[in-house]
């Protein structure tokens, strides 16, 4: 993946442009809401991963079987 190529210098190197591009006031609220947007997709993530469980759960218990129709 790309992230893990980056290493130590390049993540400061992110950071200096970002910095100059967007300013130290704005840099607050940019951080704030990428924060915000990861929280979000990180519960998103786990809710469909909870839902899928349960459904792979319920797919997988026992059918009781009935009695066979006696003519």
């Amino acid at each position: 993946m790309f992230f893990q190529s980056i290493g130590i210098p390049g993540l400061i190197i992110i950071l200096i442009i970002t910095l100059i591009v967007f300013g130290p006031k704005k840099l607050p609220e940019i951080g704030a809401a990428f924060g915000k947007t990861l929280s979000e997709f990180k519960k998103s993530a786990n809710e469909i991963m909870s839902s899928d469980e349960a459904a792979t759960q319920a797919k997988q218990e026992p059918v009781e079987s009935t009695d066979p129709v006696k003519k």
